[in-house]
């Protein structure tokens, strides 16, 4: 699987979402926490730019009338239906059994190890004959 470099580590502050094309898919990388996520930007359900959502918590209860929120920025909510996925692994709150989000992994990695030598730049053999350059390829 091809990696491809998308944003700098201070980039995406803390809460937000940077839309990135990569291989022709739009994918949101969102910072939740100074953790990094990536979600297809495209809603299971309709096909809406899901990662243009809200981030929202997760509201959980024990009984009718109390309620708490929990898990907070780490929901996204689909802005046209208000489907809410699972920043971290994609899954649906409103269909769990059958719908998820495209998630792809993340890393953040120091610029020196993508950028480690050696380089080794291709060469070919060259010779002279006769008064001409010949190279072979």
């Amino acid at each position: 699987m091809a990696r491809h470099v998308v944003a700098s580590l201070g980039e995406i502050a803390p809460g937000d979402c940077k839309i990135v094309t990569v291989q022709g898919r739009e994918i949101g990388v969102f910072n939740v926490g100074g953790e990094h996520f990536a979600l297809i930007n495209r809603c299971p359900h309709e096909g809406a730019p899901l990662c243009r959502g809200v981030l929202v918590g997760l509201a959980e209860s024990d009984r009718p009338g109390q309620f708490r929120l929990v898990r907070q920025g780490e929901m996204l909510r689909c802005p046209w239906h208000g489907w809410e996925f699972d920043i971290r692994t994609g899954q649906s709150w409103c269909d769990p059994d059958s719908v998820r989000a495209r998630s792809y992994a993340v890393t953040v990695e120091p610029g020196e190890t993508l950028a480690k030598g050696p380089f080794v730049a291709e060469t070919v053999p060259v010779s002279v004959e006769r008064e001409y350059v010949v190279v072979e390829v």
